[in-house]
């Protein structure tokens, strides 16, 4: 477990990111790809990602460079994903590429006694190698990350209107209380679920306030800075986990009696509108054709459960404080 510490001047302090982060996408992206769980949540973007990598000819590149710096472990190095850069994509690479030789060998230090560096990492210390390896992860991310920018965009901006209704109730410390079942609100502390392997670790805000980021392709646990001297950022998934791994999201997402009250198809509906859904989206999730998600989202809109606002091409679907009341109440309160 994670421990992070707030004052009253931390509260204050506290905010979310309003785009996703492109760097860290990259780190949670190749994540996804070292892990089967959570498959079902991203089936499409892993069949779409091994496509465009195998057209880019980036599989080796992926396979001997990328994953592994990226591995999914307890650590990899921090000063791939810069704090100092949140949001912004050139402002990352920059960062990476200005790295000092002396923090490099440090981390990749780390992930030694961790997991294992590579035999080559040493080489990110020259400037020239920083500069071709940056010239990997911006490939990568144009073939499997930037096709689904706008997606992920329109769940952060629909996570955003969550925590304001949280923000708007009760202020800061009302919207950490509605950061999710592997973030719990104690205060002063906020509790975070966190790798066993990683053990028990505390971070102290002391005044630095913290930056809340909604990550489209991280899963699971909520991820922070190893070295606690670094502005402190907290990414956390716009997704949770159902119980049973493998199952689909409406089996174990919606509880039976909202099944019961809604149908199987509008349940898992309601739940994926929580988090903020798209018809697409909504339709992978309960499982049934684009034509029928839609009927089902206007079932539920007219019922005053979700609300639609279009986000370009696609629409997107949040719940009305009413949807909200029933999921929490069909749910036997949690998420």
């Amino acid at each position: 477990m994670l421990r992070i510490h707030f004052s009253d001047g931390d509260l204050a302090r506290t905010r979310v990111a309003a785009a996703p982060d492109p760097v860290w996408e990259i780190a949670a992206s190749m994540h996804r790809l070292q892990s089967r769980k959570g498959r079902w949540a991203y089936a499409e973007w892993y069949r779409t990602a091994r496509q465009q990598l195998r057209e880019k000819g980036l599989e080796r590149v992926l396979r001997s460079v990328l994953l592994p710096l990226y591995p999914r472990a307890a650590y990899f190095p921090d000063f791939l994903t810069p704090a100092d850069a949140v949001g912004d994509l050139d402002a990352g690479m920059e960062s990476i590429v200005a790295t000092p030789a002396e923090r490099i060998l440090a981390e990749m230090a780390v992930l030694d006694r961790t997991v294992g560096a590579p035999a080559w990492a040493g080489q990110l210390t020259g400037l020239e190698a920083r500069k071709e390896f940056v010239g990997m992860l911006r490939a990568y991310y144009d073939a499997v990350v930037a096709p689904y920018e706008e997606q992920a965009q329109a769940r952060i901006e629909a996570e955003r209107v969550a925590r304001c209704r949280g923000l708007l109730d009760g202020g800061v410390e009302g919207m950490l209380s509605g950061l999710g079942p592997m973030l719990r609100w104690r205060p002063p502390v906020l509790e975070v679920s966190y790798p066993k392997q990683t053990g028990e670790r505390d971070l102290h805000l002391d005044g630095r306030g913290l930056t809340l980021v909604p990550s489209y392709f991280n899963w699971g646990e909520p991820v922070a800075f190893a070295d606690p001297q670094l502005p402190p950022v907290l990414w956390y998934s716009l997704l949770h986990e159902p119980s049973s791994p493998d199952a689909p999201y409406g089996a174990e997402a919606a509880d039976r009696s909202l099944i019961n009250l809604l149908g199987r198809a509008r349940a898992v509906s309601l739940r994926a509108a929580s988090t903020g859904a798209t018809t697409a989206e909504m339709a992978r999730a309960a499982g049934v054709s684009a034509s029928s998600a839609s009927r089902h989202a206007t079932a539920l809109r007219d019922a005053g459960l979700i609300t639609t606002v279009r986000h370009g091409p696609a629409v997107l679907h949040t719940l009305t404080p009413a949807g909200a009341s029933l999921l929490k109440a069909g749910t036997g309160g949690s998420g």
